[in-house]
């Protein structure tokens, strides 16, 4: 699974701190911390039909992680809802947009890795896409990657970094391996998450009447993701048992379907893990339903930010 390049997104103008630029002319200080460490949060949010989905739910989580970093400045929320909206007026964007949004500790008086030399505010990144979910709808093969989540004590994964060394460490694995993406282990050896999103399995279940009951790993060597939480949600709306527990390769080897969630790539089911088909190696009932349950709430919900 390689994302292809968008011929749409050839002139693009990005948003750094309040400035409009064409994407060939977009960049930021080599003393930015987002170069010098990795000392930066994100977001990724999706645009429907004018509409943020769950933005409020992805601002308060950029907050909560650059707090929990210690950022001495934090962009107010309306100012950060303005250069989003400037952003997009100024692609002329509408839908089928994904919006990758960056918060750098800000630029250093000098090389280093002390907080302290940040004394000019934070960065701001803005970068809108057109850009469609980037799974395919018939089924992912997932690897199961030799790198470990860390537990808490190491790096609290509840902190929406922009060090994405671990995960891109296990995606090298998976293209290794000629599969989409690669299932990462907490050091305990149970399910995080993939590379890039959560995962969900199906056990129990009825294919006559898309039923079973619905497992997803805890949030301890994995972020709190918003599009899981949304599929809590719509399962609890449909009275569709869902527990998050402790689970193992052996859980997601012997479950009926498993899928992955995100906001880049919505909901997407995985069929094969390890060689080893999951069920019966297709896109299971309970997928689609959630998938269209889902989808209902994207083209109904949101935060209106065009016009």
């Amino acid at each position: 699974m390689l994302q292809k390049f968008d011929e749409r997104n050839r002139d693009l103008i990005v948003n750094i701190n309040g400035k409009l630029v064409h994407r060939d002319e977009a960049g930021i200080s080599p003393f930015d911390s987002a170069v010098q460490g990795g000392d930066a949060v994100w977001e990724g949010l999706r645009l429907y039909n004018g509409r943020i989905f769950k933005l409020h739910e992805h601002l308060d989580r950029l907050e909560r992680s650059a707090t929990a970093l210690s950022f001495a400045e934090i962009p107010p929320r309306e100012k950060i809802v303005e250069e989003i909206k400037r952003t997009l007026a100024a692609n002329k964007m509408r839908d089928g947009v994904h919006i990758r949004l960056t918060l750098t500790r800000g630029m250093k008086i000098t090389s280093g890795m002390d907080p302290r030399l940040n004394q000019s505010g934070p960065t701001l990144v803005v970068l809108a896409e057109h850009k469609a979910p980037v799974y395919a709808r018939t089924g992912l093969t997932l690897i199961t990657s030799k790198m470990r989540r860390p537990p808490p004590e190491v790096l609290d994964a509840r902190i929406h970094h922009a060090n994405l060394l671990n995960s891109i460490l296990a995606k090298i694995e998976a293209n290794n391996a000629g599969a989409d993406d690669a299932l990462m282990l907490d050091t305990r050896g149970f399910v995080a998450e993939t590379n890039a999103t959560h995962i969900f399995i199906v056990r129990n279940s009825d294919k006559s009447r898309a039923s079973g009951d619905l497992a997803t790993s805890r949030v301890v060597a994995c972020p709190e993701g918003i599009t899981r939480a949304t599929v809590i949600e719509i399962c609890a709306a449909e009275k569709i048992r869902c527990v998050e527990t402790d689970l193992s390769v052996v859980d997601v080897y012997g479950a009926k379907e498993m899928f992955c969630t995100g906001t880049m790539g919505e909901l997407a089911a995985v069929t094969k893990i390890d060689n080893r088909q999951i069920g019966d190696g297709k896109v299971g009932p309970m997928t689609k339903r959630l998938s269209d349950l889902y989808a209902r709430r994207t083209t109904s919900e949101g935060v209106q930010v065009v016009g």
